[in-house]
């Protein structure tokens, strides 16, 4: 059960373009749009930015982040710690060419620095597909019995501690 609930917010995570990533700034959390740079498992997620960007100097100070995505009838959110990587051979792996309207230089721009993301904590909701067809089925059950939809495998899960660890629950 574990390795599969690792495998299905893997594979949602790819699937998204973009997330919300939300730093921390003094006593506030402030949230931006980032296009995701790459995916690496269940427990990793890469963004690009620049050196100078308010972003990074939040993540210098307060290494911890949350991310929000969303498309359509599927949803993750994330917690993690942030840590500025510029090793240039990362940068050229991942480096898009859509990039170069930040960073003209392209991907030997001094300034550019990815943001790895190593996520502790995750959430999900997958009402996608067959999951989408039980939850609407049991959305209007729950109308005419005025109980709570019940949730199937899949559709909601929650993985504490990804790296590494094991999921605490996979229906609430």
């Amino acid at each position: 059960m574990g390795e599969s609930m690792k495998q299905h917010l893997r594979e949602l995570l790819e699937s998204f373009d973009t997330a919300m990533l939300i730093t921390r700034h003094d006593d506030r959390e402030h949230a931006r749009p980032m296009a995701v740079a790459a995916v690496e498992g269940a427990d990793t997620v890469w963004f690009a930015t620049s050196q100078a960007a308010p972003k990074s100097e939040e993540i210098r100070k307060d290494a911890r982040v949350s991310a929000t995505f969303q498309s359509g009838r599927r949803f993750v959110a994330l917690s993690g710690r942030a840590e500025l990587v510029s090793d240039r051979a990362k940068i050229q792996e991942l480096w898009k060419p859509t990039w170069r309207v930040w960073f003209p230089e392209g991907k030997e721009d001094p300034t550019l620095v990815l943001i790895r993301v190593t996520v502790t904590d995750a959430e999900f909701w997958d009402y996608t597909g067959a999951r989408g067809l039980r939850y609407a089925f049991e959305a209007a059950r729950a109308l005419l019995t005025k109980h709570e939809p019940a949730m199937g495998e899949g559709q909601h899960g929650r993985v504490k501690s990804v790296a590494g660890a094991e999921p605490v629950s996979q229906r609430f």
